[in-house]
């Protein structure tokens, strides 16, 4: 072989091995460019991981709220919301009408507590002052007995709230109106006499949402109704 053509052909190896150098370093720069796989031993020896809940943090709730209500809920009976509406207050104005003496039939005027006791005759009624509306009835307000309070409609104390309670019957239906005289209720047979005071809109008495009570105590309330009552001819005496 002449030296001309060795030359050419180490030339041409020399060629081919540069080209071979390029493209393997070409594909390298691309591998390293790119996403790595992970491997599938690295998949397989994962484990799951354990999350402790943090003390004080509430767990997210994935439960979806219903916007509308209870699809299972029903509407009040309309019977129901009369009812309710029958026992509220009324819009009672103050006028110069005058009072009877609710507690005409009086035998024996007793201690000022809360309000005033007193004792009537068996079936004596405790009359309405003025037009009220009967609110409501408390059942077993004090030994079993009942406490029926009612507002005042007309007067100078129209919108004021007062009650009987203890030995009394035959109360008025609650959300009725009754008319001057008409009768509250009944001295009964038997229990612990009768007391009257000035009551809350909710049925609380005046003396205890006001000052407190304890038994046998002369309330600031209990007082007023004495001086009401006797402002009315009661003849219910001093404070005792």
């Amino acid at each position: 072989m002449c030296p001309v053509a060795a030359r050419k052909i180490a030339h041409g190896n020399l060629s081919r091995y540069v080209l071979l150098l390029t493209f393997a370093l070409a594909l390298a720069g691309c591998g390293a460019g790119g996403t790595a796989s992970t491997p599938v031993d690295g998949i397989t020896s994962a484990r799951p991981q354990v999350i402790e809940p943090i003390a004080g943090v509430q767990p997210t709730s994935t439960t979806t709220r219903n916007r509308y209500g209870d699809p299972n809920a029903h509407a009040t009976p309309l019977s129901v919301v009369r009812h309710e509406l029958s026992l509220e207050i009324v819009a009672a104005r103050q006028t110069n009408a005058t009072y009877i003496d609710p507690l005409q039939y009086v035998t024996v005027w007793e201690r000022t507590d809360q309000g005033v006791d007193a004792i009537l005759p068996v079936g004596a009624p405790i009359l309405a002052p003025c037009p009220i509306k009967i609110l409501a009835v408390t059942p077993d307000w004090y030994a079993g007995q009942p406490l029926v309070y009612f507002e005042l409609l007309n007067g100078p104390e129209a919108g004021r709230v007062q009650y009987v309670a203890e030995e009394i019957t035959s109360i008025a239906r609650p959300g009725s109106i009754l008319q001057q005289g008409e009768a509250i209720a009944r001295f009964a047979r038997t229990g612990t006499g009768i007391e009257y005071g000035w009551s809350t809109p909710s049925g609380i008495t005046l003396a205890v949402a006001t000052t407190g009570y304890e038994e046998g105590e002369i309330t600031p309330a209990g007082r007023s109704m004495r001086a009401w009552l006797n402002s009315l001819g009661a003849n219910a005496g001093p404070n005792t």
